[in-house]
C-alpha cells in the first residue's frame, strides 16, 4: 500500500452542526493539518443506500441497496475487496449492515460479531447488529470503545485500510431533533473523544477521512432531498495532493475511488466519480 488510512463516519451528522459544534475537528482545519469539504449524498439519503455507495462509488439505484429493508451481498467492487485483491489487509469496526453488503449475507449474531478471516475481503471484523432499537432505546455502543477497539486492531493486525461507523449522533437525531441541547452537548462529547484517538491514528502512520453518511433534519428525518438531508462535512488529515478546492460539492460517489487512489489501490471501472484527493 502507498498510504494506510482509516475512514471514520459519524452517522447522521448535517452540514449546520459541524463548525459549530465540532471544535476539536475545527482546530485541526485552522491550524493547517486538516481540510474541510461539504459532501452531498447519495439518494435516498438513508443510512443503509449510504453506506453501500460510499463503499462502492455507485448509486442505490445500481448497487440495489435502495433502504434499510433491503439487505444483501453487494456485488460491486468495493474499497474491502479492492484492497483485499491488492494484498492489504482490513479491518471494520461498524453496524452489521457493513458486514451484510461487504462480507456475508446474512449477518449471523454469533458468527460475525467479531471475526478474524485472512480470505476476507474484511480481515478483521467487529460489528454489533443495535437490535432493540427505538425511540426510548437507543442501543448504540460508545463511540469512545468503538475508538478503542479500531485502534487495538491496527496495533494487533497492522491495518492498512480500516473503517469504523457510529450511529450514536443520528440516535440523537431521531430522538431530540438538531435545535436542542441534547444535540449540542452529543457532538461536543463525540467530538471530545476522537481528540484523544486522532493523534494517536496519525502517529501510527493512517491519513484519516472523518464524515457523515447522510445529513438530518431539525425534525430528525432524512431520507429525502435537500441540504439538511443530504449535506454533511468530510475532513481529510493527510498530505495528498488536493484536486478541487475546499469550497466545492463533492458527491457521495467521489468517497471510494479517492481513498483506493490515495491508497495506490486500483481503482475499478465502476468507480466513475474522479477523486478529489491525488
Amino acid at each position: 500500500m502507498r498510504n494506510k488510512l482509516l475512514l471514520i463516519v459519524l452517522d447522521g451528522v448535517p452540514w449546520r452542526n459541524w463548525q459549530r459544534l465540532f471544535g476539536n475537528l475545527e482546530g485541526w482545519v485552522h491550524s493547517g493539518d486538516a481540510q474541510r469539504w461539504r459532501m452531498r449524498s447519495v439518494l435516498p439519503s438513508i443510512s443503509a443506500p449510504c453506506y453501500a455507495s460510499i463503499h462502492t462509488g455507485v448509486l442505490p439505484q445500481q448497487h440495489g441497496v435502495l433502504s434499510n429493508e433491503i439487505l444483501h451481498r453487494v456485488s460491486y467492487p468495493d474499497i474491502f475487496s479492492q484492497v483485499h485483491e491488492a494484498g492489504g489487509c482490513n479491518g471494520a469496526v461498524a453496524h452489521a449492515f457493513w458486514s451484510q453488503f461487504f462480507m456475508r449475507h446474512p449477518f449471523d449474531a454469533v458468527r460475525d460479531v467479531e471475526y478474524d478471516e485472512p480470505d476476507g475481503p474484511i480481515h478483521h471484523g467487529r460489528f454489533h447488529s443495535m437490535t432493540g432499537y427505538g425511540l426510548n432505546n437507543a442501543m448504540t455502543p460508545c463511540d469512545w470503545d468503538l475508538f478503542a477497539t479500531l485502534t487495538n486492531l491496527c496495533q494487533r493486525y497492522a491495518l492498512d485500510y480500516g473503517m469504523l461507523h457510529t450511529c450514536t449522533l443520528d440516535s440523537m437525531g431521531h430522538r431530540f431533533g438538531h435545535d436542542c441541547s441534547e444535540m449540542d452537548h452529543a457532538c461536543f462529547v463525540l467530538d471530545s473523544q476522537l481528540a484523544a484517538f486522532i493523534p494517536r491514528w496519525r502517529a501510527m502512520g493512517y491519513e484519516l477521512v472523518i464524515c457523515a453518511d447522510h445529513g438530518q433534519s431539525d425534525r430528525g428525518h432524512h431520507g429525502g432531498r435537500g441540504e439538511d438531508q443530504q449535506d454533511f462535512a468530510l475532513y481529510y488529515f493527510g498530505d495528498a495532493e488536493v484536486l478541487v478546492p475546499s469550497t466545492a460539492l463533492l458527491e457521495q460517489t467521489q468517497l471510494a475511488p479517492s481513498i483506493l487512489a490515495r491508497m495506490g489501490v486500483a481503482v475499478p471501472s465502476s468507480m466513475l466519480a474522479k477523486p478529489f484527493i491525488a
